[in-house]
């Protein structure tokens, strides 16, 4: 690399869904020499627009955003593809002069990048047959008790309707004799020098969060949420089980299409979805170290953070 890695500086904002990270992004990136790159597993996908809170054409066109309409939902898009991928865009960005702005709600994915990925063992065929058979037998929520045994941290991480991740878990506690957490990991950028100043953008009020979400999915289903998930489902119909498919909403009202729930439990369903998908990303970022606290309800905080970012940029260069 041409570039001097230890003054090399990024900005993280991360947060629960729902929050107003994008909000902070855009501002940000509207008023210093930045670039902006999506840290979501839902934006990545095409077609995925509404359900994934994705920009608008507009707003992309006016800041464009990295990482956003990379793959087709049946091409699985993995956290070591985002690390792999966003790595090069922050070098690019950072070998410009600017500041790479990473926006977004997959904890994993920040993980991967600024920490690197645990070097794991390579599946069990056998364990992972017998995992897969108690799944049948007992339920995944009784396979979900039994990661949250062996490893809490991983298990309050991992969604607990994700069967592969947590049977994967589940075979890296059993194969290793260590947590996740444990594992030995690859170098992340952290290690290479990247100084990251990690904004997790915060409404301290659960209740005044839940009211947030509620109001946030009935935007998105004026908005054609039910219409986007019936046309992906007639593009791609033996997607349902795909990572992209997994994303909060989008299982929901694929389950509603399928005629298994009325769409007033569907609405519940997607609500206590993302209720429990806020919690584990706060639950996620409260176990990271090094994270600074924002107030969202706080009025000018926009505008203090650009401050207080603008500040930290000049410092480190």
């Amino acid at each position: 690399m041409s570039i001097d890695l230890a003054r090399g500086a990024i900005v993280c904002i991360a947060g629960a869904t729902a929050s107003g990270k994008t909000a902070l992004a855009l501002h940000l990136a509207r008023n210093i020499e930045a670039d902006l790159i999506s840290v979501d597993s839902g934006q990545v996908y095409r077609g995925m627009d509404v359900g994934s809170a994705k920009p608008d054409d507009t707003v992309l066109a006016e800041v464009p955003h990295q990482l956003i309409n990379v793959r087709d939902i049946d091409s699985p898009y993995s956290a070591a593809d985002f690390a792999r991928d966003a790595r090069t865009l922050v070098f690019r960005s950072l070998e410009a002069g600017r500041t790479p702005i990473l926006v977004g709600g997959t904890m994993f994915y920040f993980h991967a990048l600024l920490k690197g990925l645990p070097k794991l063992p390579p599946a069990d065929p056998e364990l992972r047959a017998e995992l897969e058979g108690a799944t049948k037998r007992r339920g995944l929520e009784y396979l979900h008790n039994q990661l949250l045994a062996l490893d809490t941290v991983a298990g309050e991480r991992i969604n607990p309707n994700d069967s592969q991740r947590i049977i994967r878990a589940i075979e890296i506690n059993v194969l290793t004799g260590r947590r996740v957490s444990e594992q030995e990991a690859a170098i992340g950028l952290i290690h290479e020098g990247v100084a990251a100043l990690k904004l997790a953008v915060n409404i301290p009020d659960r209740r005044h969060l839940h009211q947030r979400l509620a109001e946030r999915l009935s935007a998105m289903l004026d908005q054609g949420f039910v219409e986007e998930v019936r046309s992906l489902r007639q593009r791609y119909p033996q997607a349902r089980g795909t990572a992209a498919m997994r994303s909060v909403g989008y299982q929901q009202i694929w389950t509603h299409l399928e005629g298994q729930t009325s769409e007033t439990q569907m609405r519940a369903d997607i609500l206590t979805a993302n209720r429990r998908l806020a919690k584990r990303q706060l639950t996620w970022i409260r176990n990271e170290s090094g994270f600074v606290w924002v107030d969202a309800t706080h009025d000018g905080f926009e505008k203090m953070l650009l401050n207080y970012v603008s500040s930290w940029i000049a410092a480190k260069r």
